[in-house]
């Protein structure tokens, strides 16, 4: 450009200029964010995969531990292994909500209380505390009027409700699968780590599907993961925040639904022969036996 007679100027700015690009929904007539889409949606979805993962593998180890100790035997003559199954299942559900609770009472609390323990701490995080000045003064104020407009025009009614929805049947699918695996170990940590396999992967897979429905919310791959059963509890949560057809979300519910169902009576088969089996590895053979026969 300089040899077409361009000052060096201009084109120093033109370089160093910083070019942002708007996306516009014309549908709600309003400015979109897809960088606060895809915050919302890649957290929701992988708090979900953590619970999943943590809290699932804690059901089968209570019920691993309750065979193991053969406290299982003593509580089957008083109730159904149905109910003890969805018992546990249950309780620690309440367990995992409970601390969930408590970590944002916790953060609640330290958020009140810190800033008047410390003095320094106070200044800094009060509105007219420097250090917030030198943030503010950083950003510039369209940009912060955009970011909370977003935030504001997102269906938060939409996403709440459905990572309720998606939260528990996506705990309740997986800790019935986990829970009949449970019943079919002994002390073998190996032997639990190889039959947990066939249920992590799905898991694993669900969250590579995420990331790349993040990325392209719309593609084959992320429709289909958000409503096969396994997948859908962490895909859908993060193609939400996009906006989605409503009636793909009550399709994937649906299925979800009928999923919890299929796995709870195929779980409730193996654990009422497994829970009872001691001193033997089961095979999956033997499994597919326990299933259609029980």
């Amino acid at each position: 450009m300089q040899d077409e007679g361009i000052d060096k100027a201009k084109i120093d700015s033109i370089n160093n200029s910083n070019i942002r690009l708007k996306s516009f929904d014309l549908k709600n007539n309003q400015e979109t964010s897809s960088e606060v889409a895809t915050m919302i949606g890649y957290a929701t979805g992988f708090l979900i995969y953590l619970v999943i993962l943590i809290y699932g593998m804690g059901v089968m180890r209570g019920v691993s531990e309750e065979k193991t100790n053969r406290i299982a035997e003593v509580i089957i003559s008083s109730v159904k292994p149905f109910q003890l199954m969805m018992g546990k299942i249950v309780g620690i559900a309440l367990v995992g909500l409970t601390q969930f609770l408590l970590w944002l009472i916790l953060t609640g609390s330290l958020q009140l209380l810190l800033p008047l323990l410390i003095p320094e701490l106070r200044q800094a995080m009060h509105p007219g505390g420097v250090g917030i000045q030198e943030a503010m003064q950083k950003v510039p104020a369209n940009e912060m009027a955009t970011l909370f407009q977003t935030l504001a025009s997102q269906n938060w009614t939409l996403i709440i409700g459905c990572f309720l929805f998606y939260f528990l049947g996506g705990y309740f699918l997986y800790a019935a699968m986990f829970a009949a695996v449970g019943s079919m170990v002994n002390e073998d940590q190996q032997e639990a780590q190889q039959m947990t396999i066939p249920i992590t992967m799905p898991i694993i897979l669900a969250f590579f599907i995420m990331t790349s429905a993040i990325k392209d919310p719309n593609s084959p791959l992320a429709v289909f993961g958000s409503m096969f059963p396994l997948t859908s509890p962490i895909v859908m949560m993060a193609r939400i925040p996009y906006g989605v057809p409503a009636w793909q979300i009550a399709v994937s519910m649906l299925l979800l639904i009928g999923g919890f169902v299929f796995m709870t009576w195929i779980s409730a088969k193996i654990y009422r022969t497994g829970i009872l089996l001691y001193g033997k590895k089961a095979s999956w053979k033997e499994v597919f036996k326990w299933i259609r026969y029980s």
